[in-house]
Parts: structure tokens; C-alpha cells; sequence
């Protein structure tokens, strides 16, 4: 686990403010790809056990560093179990997310002092989820869309909630302005790098700037 306050996956998060989700074909493709977002100015990624051979993936790109040289942040989506999180953690992930409650990955985080970031759709759901950790993945999001996300940040103004799920690039803006720390992208990012790099460098606070706490 990073050291510095500003290293912590929320921090990076927070100042980061979009989240790729990788699901693919092999490991291979899940590192290239990696790789690409860290050259385009991203820091923190979210690999997923539904890629075949995930924990190789995450073990090689725990290695990398993103634009800045800072280590890059590989995060284990899709975790449900207590094998996945403890192989995800073995493997060097430096943050565990859950698409729905996982009581059984949250226990892996709490004993092994690990971010969990456990996912939720009903409003009981997600205030547990804070409750617990801080944060909170808002899963499906497109069903209850940004005023959902606004409506939770009214109640929850300190957490670190990261809305996922049938949101394009495009869309990115109306969520940060509802209140999403950060939202995360599944599919829509481009392959071109320099078109990349735009998305980031858009939704991305300044390197060094100072960032709102839950923001």
C-alpha cells in the first residue's frame, strides 16, 4: 500500500476522476492496454477477473509507472470471493472492487489492510459500503443516472463514490458535476493515444493541484 496521503487510491482516484475498466481477451492484451492508459497520463486502472490469466496481468503492471514515474495503482474489479481477493492481493493490486456487496472480500480487506471499494445499487447498500470503507462503487449506474449520484452525495458528502456501468467518455462531465469522485469507463475510451490522453487531461485535476476531500 502506497505511504504518502497522496498516493492512497482514493487521492489518486479523486484527482484522476475517470477509472478504466479493462475486461480482455488474455493477459497479454489486459498489460498492452494497461500500459497505453499509463502513457496517456492515467495512473490508477481497474483490471478484471473475468480476463483470462488476470492475476499474471496484475502482477506485470504493478510494475509500471505512469507518466509522472509515479508506481502505477492496478486495481482487481469484478472480486466476489475470498480466493479472488487473496490472489488479486498476492498478485500486488493495490485496491479490490466488488460489482455488488461482497462481505466475504471486505473481510480479505480488513484483516490484510487492503482498499476495498464494494459495490452497491440501492441507497442501504452504498451507505454500508461507506460505512465500512469510505467509498462505494455505484453499480449499474446509467439504471438511476447522475441525479442518483447527486441525491447520494447530498447524504454521503465525504464518501469516494464511483459511479460504473453503460457510462461513455462524453457522459463523463455530467456525473463529476452530480458529485462522482470519480467515474468509471468500461468501454468507449479510444485507441488513438492522443485521443487518450484528451479524455484524461479533461476530467483530470492538475498534477499537484489541491483537491476537495470526497471530490
Amino acid at each position: 500500500m502506497p505511504g504518502h496521503p497522496s498516493d492512497h487510491p482514493y487521492a489518486v482516484l479523486a484527482a484522476q476522476r475517470v477509472l478504466p475498466v479493462l475486461r480482455e481477451a488474455d493477459a497479454d492484451a489486459a498489460v498492452l492496454r494497461a500500459t497505453a492508459l499509463l502513457a496517456a497520463g492515467c495512473r490508477a486502472v481497474e483490471l478484471t477477473t473475468s480476463t483470462p490469466g488476470w492475476a499474471g496481468a496484475v502482477t506485470r503492471t504493478a510494475l509500471l509507472s505512469d507518466v509522472h514515474g509515479r508506481p502505477a495503482l492496478i486495481g482487481v474489479g469484478t472480486v466476489t470471493t475470498t480466493a479472488q481477493a487473496e490472489a488479486a492481493l498476492d498478485a500486488g493490486a493495490a485496491f479490490l472492487i466488488s460489482p455488488y456487496p461482497a462481505p466475504e472480500v471486505r473481510a480479505v480487506a480488513v484483516r490484510r489492510e487492503a482498499v476495498f471499494i464494494e459495490g452497491g445499487f440501492t441507497p442501504g447498500e452504498i451507505a454500508a459500503a461507506v460505512r465500512a470503507a469510505g467509498s462505494a462503487k455505484v453499480f449499474p449506474a446509467h439504471v438511476g443516472g447522475p441525479g442518483f449520484v447527486r441525491s447520494l452525495r447530498a447524504v454521503l458528502p465525504g464518501a469516494v463514490i464511483i459511479p460504473t456501468g453503460g457510462i461513455r467518455p462524453a457522459e463523463v462531465p455530467g456525473w463529476l458535476a452530480a458529485g462522482a469522485t470519480a467515474v468509471g469507463l468500461g468501454d468507449g475510451l479510444p485507441s488513438d493515444p492522443g485521443e487518450l490522453a484528451a479524455v484524461f487531461a479533461a476530467a483530470a485535476v492538475p498534477y499537484g493541484a489541491p483537491r476537495a476531500a470526497g471530490h
